[in-house]
């Protein structure tokens, strides 16, 4: 995802992982818990001996307690837990969420990042950005949860649940009570996508598909934190013979994001990502396969508590020339398919497949 801010400079890019996790685990030390208490409250045997009898003075000499340390709670937390539940305000007290990667404003347009002025004004708009920072930050935790432990033999039912359990326990927000959801928790259901639906498939109840070691699973989850939503995606493969794919993808997302920016014409960024994910091949089978974008699959802007906002980001080169403002909200998406690069939506599936 891509913010616009008065500077230009996007807060997060909901689409890269820009740090890996690792997570402390607690765990205890091996040692005697007696030689433990000894060493924490014993004494000294010369201050056992002076007690044992009577000091010149007849008085009795008095024993020295050192005090009790206190023991850690999970309010005091330092590190994400696995699977993530440590809320996320304990792991940052101050409320101030790391900004993410930072892609600055090229050419005529550099000014915005450079300027005295349009550094104050995004200063002044810290307020929303902070709650943009804060979902993306928790939604890096739980993708790289998620991203560690998603293995093959496991339902999508499962993998979902996973999922949604780690942003509503981070954000803090359960969704039980009237009007909790609203305050912060999923942006929108899980999408769990296998092979040739391309987008918007979500395991509903009873759902007993299995994860197959075979299979290409787009994983699509969304956060919020009073309405401000981020939504990221990515795929995940588990035969090498996919990685060009996988790299294709990513790379045209970040073609997009480095394209994105006030005054910008959608038919640009487009071009930008066509240009980068048609660049690559694949090859499978021993035949070589070219790398097409899905043409009528797009990114959006993103208003509060709106998923779609209404305007489009296509990912192929045409003639749209509306042009992205200051302030507007972007998911800028991705789609690379080694078919004909065109999908149809399908009822039996309630995704999206391609062909």
């Amino acid at each position: 995802m891509t913010r616009l801010t008065p500077q230009g400079k996007p807060a997060e890019s909901a689409m890269k992982i820009v740090s890996d996790a690792n997570p402390n685990i607690n765990g205890l030390v091996n040692g005697s818990p007696v030689e433990k208490e000894e060493h924490d409250h014993g004494d000294s045997d010369e201050e056992k001996d002076d007690e044992a009898g009577l000091v010149s003075g007849g008085a009795k000499k008095k024993k020295k307690r050192r005090p009790k340390k206190k023991k850690g709670t999970a309010s005091s937390a330092k590190a994400q837990s696995s699977p993530p539940r440590v809320l996320m305000s304990n792991l940052y007290p101050d409320g101030q969420y790391p900004q993410g990667e930072i892609v600055e404003y090229r050419n005529e347009n550099s000014f915005r990042t450079t300027s005295e002025e349009k550094r104050h004004l995004d200063r002044m708009n810290n307020d929303f950005l902070n709650e943009y920072r804060q979902g993306a930050e928790i939604h890096r935790q739980v993708r790289q949860w998620a991203q560690k432990n998603i293995k093959p033999g496991q339902t999508l039912t499962e993998i979902a649940e996973g999922i949604e359990d780690g942003v509503r326990a981070l954000t803090g927000h359960q969704g039980l009570e009237e009007g909790d959801s609203l305050i912060g928790g999923m942006g929108f259901p899980t999408g769990l996508s296998l092979n040739h639906c391309a987008a918007h498939y979500t395991p509903n109840a009873g759902n007993k598909v299995v994860l197959q070691k075979e299979d290409v699973m787009k994983i699509d989850f969304g956060v919020h934190v009073n309405g401000r939503i981020v939504d990221c995606a990515w795929t995940m493969a588990f035969d090498p013979v996919y990685d060009n794919l996988l790299v294709a993808v990513k790379d045209a997302t970040n073609s997009g994001i480095r394209e994105a920016g006030i005054d910008v014409r959608m038919s640009d960024i487009g071009a930008a990502i066509q240009e980068t994910m048609e660049s690559y091949e694949v090859e499978i089978g021993g035949q070589s396969l070219p790398v097409k974008c899905i043409r009528n699959l797009n990114g959006h802007d993103i208003v509060q508590y709106s998923i779609h906002g209404g305007k489009s980001v296509p990912i192929v080169k045409g003639g749209d020339q509306t042009k992205m403002e200051e302030g507007e909200t972007f998911a800028i998406e991705t789609f690379g398919s080694t078919g004909k690069g065109y999908v149809r939506d399908d009822v039996r599936s309630t995704g999206q497949v391609g062909s």
